[in-house]
C-alpha cells in the first residue's frame, strides 16, 4: 500500500511542474513509440512463423554461378531429375518456374506473373486451400487438363474475394511460347508467395515450353526453383553436405553445362531464411536507430529528472533529515518515473499503430511479408517493458541525500547549486546524446550521399519525353510474321497522332524490367579466347528501326535497322560501343561480324531455319551509344541488337517520344491497340523518368525513414546540450556576477559557454564516430552488405553537430554575457 501512496503522491508531484512533466512524456512517447512499432515490423516480418506445415523442415535450394555475376541460376529438367533420384536426406522436392502469361476471360485482358509447378509443390510446401482444391500429381503430364489456383492476395484485391470464379476458364497465353485454356480450381491460403510474387499459379501442361523436348531434355535450359522438405531425422547440414556430393558428381566432367569459369554452386537454406534475407539488414538497422532515439530520449529525460532532483535538494534534504531512508526516497523517484515512463509508453503506443502501418508499407520494397503486417498485443508487450526499462534508469540517475551524511544535499533554501557528481552526469548525458545523434546522422548523411548520387547519375536517355506501354505479346491464332505485322501497323498509327515524334518496338523497359539473366555467350571476327575460357558474354535485344531515335540516343557509327533488313539474306545487328571497342579495338566495327555460340540456344522456339539465321555470323551495321537498362548508375554495357523481324519476341514494350504531355497519349494509344486487338492488353505506362523514379523508391524511402530519425535525434539532442547549459548559467549566476564585477568581460563569457557546448559536441562526435567504427565493422562479420559510410557523411554530420552545438550554446551563452552584477552578488 505504501508503493500506491508514493504513486499518489509522485502524481501531485509532477503536477506542480506540469512543463517539466509533459516534456518528459513526449520525449519518452517519441522513442518508445519508435522502438515499439519497429519490433512490431522486426517480428512480422523476420521472426512470426510462417502458414507453411513444418516451416523448419522446408527447404530452399539454389544453383548459382558467381563466376558470371549469376547468384540465381535456377535450375533445368535434367539436374533437378538427377537430384530427385540421388539424395535422400530430402524426402520430397517441389519446382516451381516463373512465367509471364496474357490472361484472357476474367475480366479486363490483363498480364500475369505466374508460377508453373508440378504436382507435389504445394504438398511440399505444406499449403492449404482456402477455397476449392490445390494442383496434385494427378495435374501432371502432357494429357492433364490445364488448372489454375489463384493466390489469395489477387483473390481478395482482384477479384473481391468472389467465389463464383472456381470452374471458370481462362486463356493463358506465353506469347511465342504457346498457349493454353485452364480452369480455375481454388484459392491459395494467405502465404508469403515466394520466389515470386504471383497472382496464380498453373500446372505445367498450361506452358507449352515446358512440355517441349527441349525443355525436358536440355541440361542448361534453366529456368526453375527448386524447394525440399527434409526427410525425417535429417538435418539441414547433412542436406547440405549430401547435395554438394552430389552435386560435384552430377557435374564434373561437364564443362558444356558448367564451364570452370561460371564456378557452378549449389546451397541450401530454410526457406524462412531465405525469405527474411533480403530485409533482414535494413530491418535490424532500422531497430538499431531506433534503439538509439531510444538511448538519447532518455539521456535526455535523465538530465531533466538530474536538473528537477537539484531543484527539490531542499525537499530531499528534509526527507532525509526527518528519517527517510535511501530506499524510500528512491522509492519515492521510482513512483514519479513509472508515472511519466506509463504515460510516455501509452502515448507512444498509441502512435506506434500508424507508425506500423507507414512502415510496412516501407518495408514491403524489401519483403512481401510486411503487406500482410497487423498489430497485436506484441505492441503493448513491448512499450510496458521500455517503460519500466525507462523508469528504473530515470530512478537511479540523481544522487539522494542521507541523514547521517556530512556532505549531503544542502538544507538551504539558497540558489541552486551543483555538485561535481551531478554536473559530471549532466554532461555525460550530453555527450551521450550526441553519440548516438552522430551515429544516426552520419549513417542518413552515408543513405542520402548514395540517393543523391543515383538521381544525378547521367542515363543517356531522354527520360522526360519517353512513354513506355506494356503491349505483350499474343500468339493465339497468329504466325511469328503476323505479330511482328501487328507491332508494325500499331507503331504507323501510333507515329501519325499528334504530338508524337517517333515510335519504336522494345523488349525491356530499362530499370524496370531487368535484363536476361548473364547473357549470351557470343564471338566475333578474329576473336580467339585462351585455352579453357569461354566466350565473352553479351546482352541481346529485339528492337524495330527508330528505337534510338526514340529513346534520344545517337547512333555513333554506321545506321539505323531499316525495313529491308529483316528481308535480307545476310542477317544485321547493331552493337554497343562497348562491344565495339572490346571486340574490335582501335579498328572500325562497322561490317564486321558476330555470332552466338552459347549451347542454350539450341531450345530457341521456331523453326530449325530460324534458329540457323539465329546463331549465324551477324553483320554490324551501326554503333550506338551504351544504353545501360539494369542498373541505376550506368556502367559500361555489352549488348547485341537485332531487328524485331528476325526475333523472336518474348516480350513487347512500345516507347513512344513526344513533345506533349506524354500521359496524353496513353488513352488514344490505348484505343489504337484495342479497335486493332480487343483482347491486347495495354498496361504500365509510364514515362521513364517515372520508371526511373519508380526503381529509386525504396532508396527514397531509405533517405526519408534515416533522415527523421537523424533530425528527431538531433533536435533531441541539441535541446538536451542547450538544458544543461541553461541550467549550469543559472547555477553559476553568483560566479558570473563576481567575474563580471573582477573585470571580466561579457564576451568573454559568451565565449566560455559557447566553448563548453563546442567541447561536448566534439567529444559526442569523438564518441560516436568510435561507436559507430566498432559497430560497423562487428556489423560486417555478419552482414556482407554493411558498409562503413565515406569520409564526406562523417565529416559532413560533424560539422552539422559541431555548427548546431554552437547554435543551441549561443542562448544560455548570452544569459550568462547579461547577467545583472548587483543581482547576481544578492542571489546568496
Amino acid at each position: 500500500m505504501s508503493f500506491f501512496r508514493d504513486l499518489r503522491v509522485a502524481f501531485y508531484s509532477l503536477m506542480r511542474t506540469q512543463g517539466l512533466a509533459i516534456t518528459v512524456i513526449l520525449t519518452l512517447a517519441l522513442g518508445i513509440g519508435a522502438n515499439a512499432a519497429i519490433f512490431t515490423l522486426v517480428r512480422g516480418v523476420l521472426l512470426k512463423p510462417l502458414v507453411n506445415r513444418d516451416e523448419d523442415r522446408l527447404v530452399y535450394i539454389r544453383q548459382s554461378a558467381p563466376g558470371i555475376g549469376d547468384d540465381n541460376s535456377t535450375f533445368s529438367v535434367p539436374e533437378i531429375q538427377d537430384l530427385r533420384a540421388s539424395v535422400k536426406t530430402l524426402s520430397a522436392f517441389g519446382d516451381f518456374s516463373t512465367i509471364g502469361f496474357t490472361m484472357i476471360g476474367l475480366g479486363e485482358p490483363s498480364e500475369v506473373r505466374a508460377g508453373v509447378v508440378g504436382g507435389t509443390y504445394f504438398e511440399v510446401m505444406g499449403l492449404h486451400p482456402v477455397l476449392g482444391r490445390l494442383i496434385e500429381p494427378q495435374d501432371d503430364g502432357p494429357k492433364a487438363a490445364g488448372v489454375v489456383v489463384l493466390t489469395y492476395r489477387f483473390w481478395t484485391t482482384t477479384l473481391k474475394k468472389d467465389p463464383s470464379v472456381l470452374g471458370k476458364t481462362v486463356r493463358l497465353d506465353s506469347g511465342m511460347l504457346g498457349d493454353r485454356s485452364a480452369t480455375i480450381i481454388g484459392v491459395l491460403e494467405p502465404s508469403v508467395p515466394y520466389p515470386q510474387d504471383t497472382e496464380i499459379i498453373a500446372n505445367v501442361v498450361t506452358s507449352p515450353h515446358h512440355l517441349s523436348a527441349t525443355m525436358v531434355t536440355g541440361r542448361v535450359h534453366r529456368m526453375t526453383e527448386l524447394f525440399g522438405r527434409l526427410a525425417p531425422g535429417a538435418t539441414l547440414d547433412q542436406a547440405r553436405a549430401e547435395l554438394r556430393s552430389v552435386y560435384g558428381a552430377m557435374t564434373k566432367g561437364d564443362r558444356e553445362a558448367y564451364p570452370p569459369k561460371a564456378d557452378f554452386q549449389i546451397g541450401a537454406k530454410l526457406l524462412r531464411d531465405q525469405i527474411t534475407s533480403g530485409a533482414r539488414t535494413v530491418l535490424l538497422v532500422l531497430l538499431a536507430a531506433s534503439a538509439l532515439v531510444f538511448i538519447i530520449a532518455c539521456s535526455n529525460v535523465a538530465n531533466l529528472i538530474l536538473t528537477r532532483t537539484v531543484r527539490r535538494e531542499g525537499e530531499l534534504a528534509i526527507r532525509a533529515a526527518l528519517g527517510a531512508s535511501t530506499g524510500a526516497l528512491r522509492r519515492m523517484l521510482l513512483a514519479e518515473s513509472l508515472l511519466l515512463c506509463g504515460a510516455g509508453a501509452a502515448l507512444g503506443v498509441m502512435s506506434a499503430q500508424p507508425m506500423v502501418a507507414v512502415l510496412a508499407r516501407y518495408a514491403s520494397r524489401f519483403s512481401v511479408r510486411a503487406l500482410d503486417l497487423t498489430v497485436d498485443s506484441s505492441l503493448l508487450w513491448v512499450g510496458a517493458a521500455l517503460a519500466i526499462v525507462a523508469a528504473v534508469i530515470l530512478a537511479f540517475v540523481p544522487r539522494l541525500p542521507s541523514a547521517d551524511t556530512p556532505n549531503g544535499l544542502s538544507l538551504s533554501s539558497g540558489s541552486v547549486r551543483i555538485t561535481g557528481s551531478t554536473n559530471r552526469r549532466q554532461r555525460i548525458f550530453a555527450v551521450t546524446q550526441i553519440a548516438a545523434s552522430f551515429v544516426l546522422l552520419a549513417g542518413a548523411s552515408a543513405v542520402i550521399t548514395t540517393l543523391i548520387a543515383l538521381q544525378a547519375a547521367q542515363t543517356g536517355l531522354d527520360t522526360r519525353h519517353v512513354l513506355a506501354i506494356n503491349v505483350p505479346v499474343m500468339s493465339y491464332g497468329k504466325t511469328p510474321q503476323q505479330v511482328v505485322d501487328f507491332y508494325k501497323e500499331s507503331i504507323r498509327r501510333i507515329d501519325a497522332l499528334p504530338g508524337v515524334n517517333k515510335t519504336a518496338f522494345g523488349v525491356v523497359v530499362p530499370w524496370r524490367d531487368g535484363g536476361y539473366g548473364p547473357g549470351l555467350l557470343f564471338s566475333a571476327d578474329g576473336h580467339v579466347h585462351a585455352p579453357g575460357e569461354e566466350d565473352p558474354r553479351a546482352q541481346w535485344r529485339v528492337i524495330s528501326p527508330g528505337f534510338f531515335a526514340a529513346l534520344g540516343v545517337p547512333i555513333i557509327a554506321g545506321r539505323d535497322f531499316n525495313a529491308l533488313d529483316g528481308q535480307s539474306k545476310e542477317p544485321v545487328v547493331i552493337v554497343s560501343e562497348t562491344l565495339a571497342q572490346r571486340m574490335f579495338p582501335n579498328q572500325d566495327a562497322v561490317n564486321r561480324h558476330v555470332y552466338w555460340t552459347d549451347p542454350v540456344l539450341k531450345f530457341l522456339p521456331g523453326t530449325e531455319l530460324e534458329k540457323a539465321r539465329f546463331v549465324a555470323p551477324h553483320r554490324i551495321v551501326g554503333v550506338t551509344a551504351d544504353i545501360d537498362d539494369q542498373h541505376l548508375v550506368p556502367e559500361p554495357i555489352v549488348i547485341v541488337y537485332m531487328p524485331f523481324d528476325d526475333g523472336p519476341l518474348f516480350d513487347a514494350r512500345l516507347f513512344i517520344h513526344t513533345g506533349a504531355d506524354p500521359y496524353s497519349l496513353v488513352t488514344p494509344v490505348t484505343r489504337i491497340i484495342r479497335d486493332m486487338s480487343a483482347d491486347q492488353p495495354v498496361e504500365h505506362a509510364a514515362t521513364l523518368e517515372d520508371v526511373r523514379a519508380e526503381v529509386l523508391a525504396p532508396d527514397r524511402l531509405n533517405s526519408l525513414v534515416f533522415g527523421v530519425f537523424a533530425a528527431v535525434a538531433l533536435a533531441i539532442a541539441l535541446v538536451g546540450v542547450a538544458g544543461v547549459l541553461a541550467f549550469s548559467v543559472s547555477a553559476r549566476t553568483r560566479e558570473f556576477g563576481i567575474r563580471l564585477a573582477l573585470g571580466s568581460q561579457p564576451r568573454d563569457l559568451l565565449r566560455g559557454v559557447i566553448a563548453e557546448g563546442a567541447v561536448m559536441a566534439a567529444a559526442g562526435v569523438l564518441a560516436g564516430a568510435a561507436f559507430g567504427f566498432v559497430v560497423a565493422r562487428l556489423a560486417r562479420s555478419y552482414f556482407l552488405d554493411v558498409r562503413m559510410p565515406g569520409a564526406l557523411p562523417v565529416v559532413l554530420s560533424a560539422f552539422v553537430l559541431l555548427a548546431a552545438a554552437v547554435v543551441a550554446s549561443m542562448l544560455p551563452a548570452a544569459r550568462a554575457a547579461r547577467v545583472d552584477v548587483i543581482q547576481a552578488l544578492r542571489s546568496e
